[in-house]
Protein backbone atom coordinates (compact mmCIF):
# COMPACT_ATOMS: atom_id res chain seq x y z
CA UNK A 1 0.00 0.00 0.00
CA UNK A 2 1.31 3.41 -0.88
CA UNK A 3 1.47 5.87 2.00
CA UNK A 4 1.44 9.59 1.32
CA UNK A 5 4.26 11.61 2.92
CA UNK A 6 3.43 12.53 6.51
CA UNK A 7 0.64 9.97 6.79
CA UNK A 8 0.25 6.67 8.54
CA UNK A 9 -0.95 3.38 7.12
CA UNK A 10 -3.02 2.92 10.28
CA UNK A 11 -4.41 6.00 11.95
CA UNK A 12 -6.34 6.91 15.05
CA UNK A 13 -7.42 4.81 18.00
CA UNK A 14 -7.49 1.03 17.75
CA UNK A 15 -10.55 -0.47 16.13
CA UNK A 16 -13.04 -2.36 18.32
CA UNK A 17 -12.62 -6.11 18.72
CA UNK A 18 -14.21 -8.05 15.81
CA UNK A 19 -16.61 -9.97 18.05
CA UNK A 20 -18.22 -6.68 19.13
CA UNK A 21 -18.06 -5.02 15.72
CA UNK A 22 -21.53 -4.55 14.25
CA UNK A 23 -21.00 -1.44 12.10
CA UNK A 24 -18.33 0.12 9.92
CA UNK A 25 -18.33 3.80 8.99
CA UNK A 26 -16.51 4.94 5.85
CA UNK A 27 -15.06 8.45 5.83
CA UNK A 28 -12.97 10.44 3.40
CA UNK A 29 -12.96 13.20 0.85
CA UNK A 30 -15.13 13.57 -2.23
CA UNK A 31 -14.36 10.86 -4.76
CA UNK A 32 -12.77 8.50 -2.21
CA UNK A 33 -15.29 5.78 -3.05
CA UNK A 34 -17.27 5.76 0.19
CA UNK A 35 -20.53 4.80 -1.50
CA UNK A 36 -19.16 2.27 -4.00
CA UNK A 37 -16.82 0.67 -1.44
CA UNK A 38 -19.64 0.74 1.13
CA UNK A 39 -21.97 -1.14 -1.18
CA UNK A 40 -19.25 -3.71 -1.96
CA UNK A 41 -18.37 -4.07 1.74
CA UNK A 42 -22.04 -4.53 2.62
CA UNK A 43 -22.37 -7.30 0.02
CA UNK A 44 -19.19 -8.97 1.25
CA UNK A 45 -20.33 -8.94 4.90
CA UNK A 46 -24.03 -9.51 4.22
CA UNK A 47 -24.79 -6.22 5.99
CA UNK A 48 -27.09 -3.46 4.73
CA UNK A 49 -25.43 -0.32 3.40
CA UNK A 50 -26.59 3.22 4.09
CA UNK A 51 -25.28 6.52 2.77
CA UNK A 52 -25.83 9.25 5.40
CA UNK A 53 -26.31 11.82 2.62
CA UNK A 54 -29.38 9.87 1.43
CA UNK A 55 -30.82 10.02 4.94
CA UNK A 56 -30.19 13.78 5.14
CA UNK A 57 -31.91 14.35 1.79
CA UNK A 58 -34.91 12.23 2.80
CA UNK A 59 -35.26 14.05 6.15
CA UNK A 60 -34.95 17.49 4.54
CA UNK A 61 -36.96 16.78 1.38
CA UNK A 62 -34.22 18.47 -0.66
CA UNK A 63 -30.99 17.55 -2.39
CA UNK A 64 -27.71 18.36 -0.70
CA UNK A 65 -27.04 20.98 -3.35
CA UNK A 66 -30.43 22.60 -2.60
CA UNK A 67 -29.73 22.60 1.14
CA UNK A 68 -26.37 24.32 0.54
CA UNK A 69 -27.89 26.87 -1.87
CA UNK A 70 -31.06 27.63 0.11
CA UNK A 71 -29.90 27.29 3.72
CA UNK A 72 -26.09 27.26 3.68
CA UNK A 73 -23.44 24.84 4.83
CA UNK A 74 -24.11 25.37 8.56
CA UNK A 75 -27.73 24.23 8.13
CA UNK A 76 -26.55 21.20 6.16
CA UNK A 77 -24.05 20.27 8.91
CA UNK A 78 -26.81 20.48 11.55
CA UNK A 79 -29.07 18.24 9.44
CA UNK A 80 -26.17 15.83 8.93
CA UNK A 81 -25.50 15.62 12.69
CA UNK A 82 -29.19 15.02 13.40
CA UNK A 83 -29.30 12.24 10.79
CA UNK A 84 -26.20 10.61 12.27
CA UNK A 85 -27.68 10.74 15.78
CA UNK A 86 -30.88 9.12 14.49
CA UNK A 87 -28.93 6.40 12.71
CA UNK A 88 -26.89 5.64 15.84
CA UNK A 89 -30.03 5.56 18.00
CA UNK A 90 -31.51 2.98 15.60
CA UNK A 91 -28.26 1.01 15.45
CA UNK A 92 -28.94 -1.54 18.19
CA UNK A 93 -28.00 -5.02 17.05
CA UNK A 94 -28.42 -4.29 13.34
CA UNK A 95 -25.08 -4.66 11.59
CA UNK A 96 -24.50 -2.12 8.83
CA UNK A 97 -22.00 -0.30 6.66
CA UNK A 98 -22.44 3.48 6.58
CA UNK A 99 -20.84 6.06 4.30
CA UNK A 100 -20.51 9.52 5.82
CA UNK A 101 -20.41 12.62 3.65
CA UNK A 102 -16.99 14.15 3.00
CA UNK A 103 -17.34 16.78 5.73
CA UNK A 104 -19.22 14.75 8.33
CA UNK A 105 -16.23 13.19 10.11
CA UNK A 106 -14.45 16.56 10.09
CA UNK A 107 -17.11 17.88 12.46
CA UNK A 108 -15.79 17.07 15.97
CA UNK A 109 -19.21 16.19 17.37
CA UNK A 110 -19.73 13.53 14.67
CA UNK A 111 -16.32 11.93 15.16
CA UNK A 112 -16.91 11.94 18.93
CA UNK A 113 -20.29 10.20 18.50
CA UNK A 114 -18.64 7.29 16.68
CA UNK A 115 -15.75 7.11 19.12
CA UNK A 116 -18.05 7.08 22.18
CA UNK A 117 -19.95 4.14 20.70
CA UNK A 118 -16.74 2.31 19.84
CA UNK A 119 -17.56 2.19 16.13
CA UNK A 120 -14.67 2.18 13.65
CA UNK A 121 -14.26 4.86 11.04
CA UNK A 122 -12.29 3.75 7.98
CA UNK A 123 -10.59 6.58 6.09
CA UNK A 124 -10.57 5.91 2.34
CA UNK A 125 -7.70 7.98 0.95
CA UNK A 126 -6.07 8.80 -2.40
CA UNK A 127 -4.14 11.70 -3.91
CA UNK A 128 -6.31 14.81 -4.37
CA UNK A 129 -5.68 14.79 -8.13
CA UNK A 130 -7.09 11.26 -8.39
CA UNK A 131 -10.06 12.15 -6.19
CA UNK A 132 -10.79 15.24 -8.33
CA UNK A 133 -10.68 13.17 -11.50
CA UNK A 134 -13.06 10.59 -9.99
CA UNK A 135 -15.49 13.41 -9.14
CA UNK A 136 -15.26 14.77 -12.69
CA UNK A 137 -16.23 11.34 -14.03
CA UNK A 138 -19.05 10.95 -11.49
CA UNK A 139 -22.54 11.06 -12.99
CA UNK A 140 -24.01 12.69 -9.86
CA UNK A 141 -25.04 16.35 -9.82
CA UNK A 142 -22.43 19.03 -9.13
CA UNK A 143 -20.92 18.68 -5.68
CA UNK A 144 -21.37 21.93 -3.74
CA UNK A 145 -17.76 22.12 -2.49
CA UNK A 146 -15.98 21.07 -5.71
CA UNK A 147 -15.20 23.90 -8.09
CA UNK A 148 -11.61 23.67 -9.37
CA UNK A 149 -8.57 21.55 -8.60
CA UNK A 150 -6.80 24.18 -6.47
CA UNK A 151 -9.86 24.79 -4.28
CA UNK A 152 -10.40 21.03 -4.12
CA UNK A 153 -6.78 20.43 -3.03
CA UNK A 154 -6.95 23.17 -0.35
CA UNK A 155 -10.14 21.67 1.13
CA UNK A 156 -8.61 18.17 1.02
CA UNK A 157 -5.50 19.45 2.85
CA UNK A 158 -7.69 21.09 5.51
CA UNK A 159 -9.78 17.97 6.09
CA UNK A 160 -7.11 15.26 5.85
CA UNK A 161 -5.75 15.70 9.42
CA UNK A 162 -9.30 15.03 10.69
CA UNK A 163 -9.67 11.93 8.51
CA UNK A 164 -6.36 10.62 9.85
CA UNK A 165 -8.02 10.35 13.28
CA UNK A 166 -10.09 7.47 11.92
CA UNK A 167 -9.54 3.95 13.25
CA UNK A 168 -8.00 2.79 9.98
CA UNK A 169 -6.63 4.37 6.78
CA UNK A 170 -6.93 2.54 3.46
CA UNK A 171 -5.23 3.93 0.34
CA UNK A 172 -7.64 3.44 -2.57
CA UNK A 173 -5.27 4.70 -5.28
CA UNK A 174 -5.55 2.57 -8.39
CA UNK A 175 -7.58 -0.13 -6.63
CA UNK A 176 -10.99 -1.48 -7.58
CA UNK A 177 -13.81 -1.27 -5.03
CA UNK A 178 -13.91 -5.03 -4.39
CA UNK A 179 -10.23 -5.18 -3.41
CA UNK A 180 -10.65 -2.15 -1.12
CA UNK A 181 -13.64 -3.87 0.54
CA UNK A 182 -11.61 -7.07 0.97
CA UNK A 183 -8.76 -5.07 2.51
CA UNK A 184 -11.12 -3.48 5.03
CA UNK A 185 -12.55 -6.87 6.00
CA UNK A 186 -9.05 -8.28 6.43
CA UNK A 187 -7.61 -5.35 8.37
CA UNK A 188 -10.62 -5.13 10.72
CA UNK A 189 -10.51 -8.89 11.27
CA UNK A 190 -14.05 -9.46 10.07
CA UNK A 191 -13.38 -12.92 8.63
Amino acid sequence: MTTRPGSQADAGPPAPQPAALRAVFLVGFMGAGKTSVGEALGRLLGWPFEDLDDRVQAREGRTIQQIFEESGEAAFRRAENTALRELLAEHGDVARVVALGGGAFVQPENAALLQRQGLPAVFLDAAPEELFERCRQDQQPERPLRRDLEQFRRLYDLRRPHYLKASLRVDTSGKDVESVAEEIVSRLGLR
